[in-house]
């Protein structure tokens, strides 16, 4: 059993797209990367850092590949590491859920995201824990892609930063608990 934990947070580069909905996998990882004093070096298809915790070493991993190429990093830094797919957390936006909200799966379909889609494509499989934070879906038909590139409004502020103050707790528990118990603890 391996005690290396890849967690990858996904968003796109560059300052156009620093705050938006699309980039809350960025957010999580920021959180626990200023909670932990650590910071971001740029390595291959990503920024990453690391920390350890309780034996457990922690991969943070923000792919520089754009959202709709994120299997890349991914599965580049599942196999440099050798870690299980078991070891592997994405982070990602979900327009199905509220904003705020957390789902945690330990495994399931893209639900029409690319990123997943592009990881699960380059992986092979849908078995792979997955954390969605919900940015709502408040837009009209077909303007889904400008909702996602947008950055939140001020009135779901109150929603979205707990849910990101909790993420340290969150990812640190995802190498520490088993997937079972984690789900439980945080779906609610």
């Amino acid at each position: 059993m391996s005690n290396t934990f890849v967690i990858v947070g996904l968003g796109n580069i560059g300052e156009e797209y620093a705050d938006t909905r699309h980039n809350v996998g960025f957010m999580a990882l920021d959180a626990l990367a200023k909670q932990k004093e650590i910071s971001f070096n740029s390595n291959r298809y990503a920024y990453t850092a690391e920390f350890k915790h309780k034996g457990r070493l922690y991969i943070l991993v923000k792919p520089t590949t754009y959202m709709n190429l994120s299997g890349k990093a991914v599965n580049y830094y599942v196999q440099e590491e050798k870690i299980p797919l078991s070891n592997l957390l994405v982070i990602t936006d979900d327009i199905s859920l509220p904003v705020g909200k957390i789902r945690i799966r330990k495994k399931g379909s893209d639900g029409g995201h690319n990123g997943l889609k592009h990881i699960q494509a380059t992986l092979g499989t849908e078995e792979y824990t997955r954390l969605r934070i919900g940015v709502g879906n408040n837009f009209p038909k077909g303007k889904q892609a400008d909702y996602v590139l947008a950055p939140f409004d001020e009135d779901e502020l109150p929603d979205l930063i707990p849910t990101l103050e909790r993420m340290p707790e969150i990812i640190i528990n995802f190498g520490l608990l088993e997937i079972d118990k984690l789900m439980n603890l945080y779906n609610k």
